[in-house]
């Protein structure tokens, strides 16, 4: 599972969010809107993603 590769793609602006849903942003390599990072599918991967599922979409 580990060496399956997702692409994450930020959607949502995370202004007027928690600081811990801009922290999970960060953590996942995302700053910016429309930026988007490969990441390794892991599930510490997939629990952020889905911290912060409404302002991502992946693609397997």
């Amino acid at each position: 599972m580990a060496d399956k590769k997702i692409k994450v793609t930020q959607t949502g602006s995370p202004i007027r969010r928690p600081i811990v849903q801009r922290q999970t942003l960060i953590g996942l390599g995302l700053n910016k809107m429309h930026k988007t990072v490969e990441l390794e599918d892991t599930p510490a991967v997939r629990g952020m993603i889905r911290k912060v599922q409404h302002m991502v979409s992946v693609e397997e």
